[in-house]
């Protein structure tokens, strides 16, 4: 029996590798529909993984030896059935503003293939590192107002950065500033050339109108067939036109990179960035795409996953990938059901570049400029942007903040940049947090914001305070003068109540504050009441020795009961209530809702 348990062990193990698992329970009717998949995602890998790789500033062979490689590693450790990876748009300038500074003294594209090879290792390492200490929730860091205003700015500097290449010409600059002013000068001298430029506008609008008007025909494929029909017919290689050229042949080889140890440091601030955005991109795409076909989304294995798929492609020349949302829709609307799809994909891939390297030899390099700049385009989410403006004026501001961050000191700085204002916002709610006065609203339930409902009635002597935060060391102070400020008012209040629910959590700093806070009150006759405590902060308050100084009899379950207590004690009646009327106008940076007769569920206690 033992030794039939430890023969167990090792096809248990093996059953937990997603690949083995999704083989074992791979259905047969699914196989036509990968196929077919597998021939139509092979027609979009090929040109969008040539076109990324020239983005991150490498050789167009190491976007088709990154899209081999990834598709492997993730069908063997991938848990979702049909997400695709590749390269990425939205990380093609991550990788060059890394990858280039370095190579910038002697232009090496060996050297620069190398440092791209190992960011991809450094990027595995992060995400499998990320994945075994269950940190998907690191995704959470770039909030979707920083995020809209990092893509657009993204979409901007890909797209500025792709038109002298789509004109047929070069541009050197190290920002965008200086790339805008390098492409005008180069246009003002007759730099463009006017086929590259009718190959490149062609491909694009060819593109944009096949998306919209015939959306299941494979645009990018298109456009890439008929601008390889246009050179060999109109010879426009002869006519300043650059082009692909020759591929290498074979499958690529296993690789380790080699670069120079001060070089690694350098590298590491890149990988750390793109794998934040890799991971933001996975998250999004599987819960996207798991909630379609009812899979349940495993963050932590997708990080694996993903982790694995950069392994592979930087040990064959390939660079740092991310999930694709545009190539797995791809996939999903050409039948795909399972991995097999991406595994077609590879293995057609490799047929190519065994038996017919040159078939994109007279592919047009201002094509690929236009699949960039189209991808680019749907990076972009100006509708996003305007919204925030009319709805949340403050979120805007942190929208245009990543915007300006990427667009002026590039996109490493714009990534950390989005990071930064996501987490200070958080912290800014905390530090500032909403806090009100509440009252008695007739025909309504409970206690209301006296903001929304300025003529809600009050208890002489009492006031029902809300403070809509925890309580900690970054607003202790702030409640404290809030509080103080109350208990100065004429006539003078002898309770105050705080409805406490909001209240999540108390800090030693908060406590301190809290003990000084009672004891002057005290001295005015003046008593801190609190209502609705969640019971970890009541025991963290027994803890922290808070009860010495205020009365234990002045902790209440509900407001109505500290109302009623106070009532009982005093006589005190409300003043003259107002039928409810219609809520005030939310401030400027917020969502004004509809009128109701109701309150807003947030201004409810």
């Amino acid at each position: 029996m033992a030794t039939q348990h430890k023969s167990r062990k090792p096809l248990s193990r093996l059953r937990a590798v997603p690949g083995i698992r999704a083989v074992s329970s791979y259905r047969r009717e699914w196989l036509v529909k990968d196929l077919v998949a597998g021939v139509v995602l092979t027609t979009l890998l090929v040109p969008q993984g040539m076109a990324y790789a020239e983005l991150a500033g490498l050789p167009p062979i190491t976007g088709l030896y990154t899209t081999i490689l990834c598709l492997l590693g993730y069908a063997v450790c991938g848990p979702s059935r049909i997400l695709v990876l590749g390269p990425d748009s939205s990380l093609g300038p991550m990788i060059a503003a890394t990858v280039l500074p370095l190579v910038a003294a002697d232009g090496d594209p060996g050297r620069a293939v190398a440092l791209a090879s190992m960011l991809a290792l450094m990027v595995a390492t992060i995400m499998i590192l990320a994945s075994v200490a269950k940190l998907g929730f690191i995704a959470d860091l770039i909030s979707k107002p920083t995020m809209i205003g990092y893509m657009n700015g993204l979409a901007l500097t890909i797209l500025i950065g792709q038109l002298p290449k789509l004109l047929g010409f070069k541009v050197e600059a190290d920002n965008l500033i200086g790339e805008c002013v390098g492409f005008v000068q180069k246009l003002a001298d007759g730099a463009a050339v006017p086929a590259a430029a009718a190959v490149g506008g062609c491909g694009i609008v060819l593109i944009l109108v096949l998306q919209r008007l015939l959306p299941k025909v494979p645009a990018v494929l298109a456009m890439v067939v008929l601008a390889i029909a246009a050179t060999t017919v109109f010879d426009l290689g002869n006519h300043g036109v650059g082009l692909v050229g020759e591929l290498p042949e074979g499958f690529p080889p296993f690789t380790i990179p080699d670069v120079r140890p001060a070089d690694l440091p350098l590298l590491l601030g890149g990988a750390l960035g793109i794998a934040l955005v890799s991971l933001a991109d996975t998250i999004s795409n599987a819960s996207a795409f798991a909630a379609r076909t009812g899979q349940e989304v495993r963050g932590n294995q997708e990080m694996a996953g993903v982790g694995v798929a950069n392994l592979a492609a930087g040990l064959f020349q390939g660079f740092p990938v991310s999930t694709s949302g545009s190539r797995t829709a791809v996939a999903e609307r050409a039948g795909a059901r399972s991995q097999l799809t991406g595994v077609v994909g590879a293995a057609l891939i490799v047929l190519m570049l065994v038996l017919a390297p040159g078939l994109f030899r007279n592919l047009p390099q201002p094509a690929l400029a236009a699949v960039v700049i189209t991808a680019s385009l749907s990076l972009a989410d100006v509708p996003g942007a305007v919204r925030l403006w009319r709805q949340r004026r403050t979120e805007f501001l942190l929208c245009f903040a990543a915007f300006a961050g990427v667009t002026l000191l590039g996109v490493l700085l714009g990534i950390a940049i989005a990071v930064a204002l996501s987490v200070l916002n958080v912290f800014r709610r905390v530090w500032w947090p909403y806090n009100t006065v509440l009252g008695r609203v007739q025909d309504l339930e409970g206690y209301h914001d006296i903001r929304s409902y300025p003529q809600a009635g009050q208890l002489p002597g009492l006031v029902i305070y809300r403070f809509d935060a925890p309580l900690i060391f970054a607003n202790a102070k702030a409640f404290r003068d809030e509080i103080l400020r109350l208990a100065d008012a004429d006539p003078r209040p002898s309770w105050i109540v705080v409805a406490a629910e909001p209240m999540t959590d108390l800090d030693t700093t908060a406590a301190d504050v809290l003990t000084e806070l009672d004891e002057t009150l005290n001295a005015d006759h003046v008593h801190l009441v609190f209502a609705e405590l969640k019971d970890p902060v009541r025991r963290k308050i027994e803890r922290y020795g808070l009860t010495r100084t205020i009365d234990p009899r002045h902790f209440f379950p509900t407001v109505e009961a500290a109302v009623a207590a106070f009532r009982l004690r005093t006589g005190a009646e409300w003043t003259p209530l107002t039928t409810a009327e219609q809520p005030a106008r939310p401030e400027p940076d917020a969502a004004a809702p509809p009128p109701t007769a109701a309150p807003p569920p947030s201004n409810e206690q």
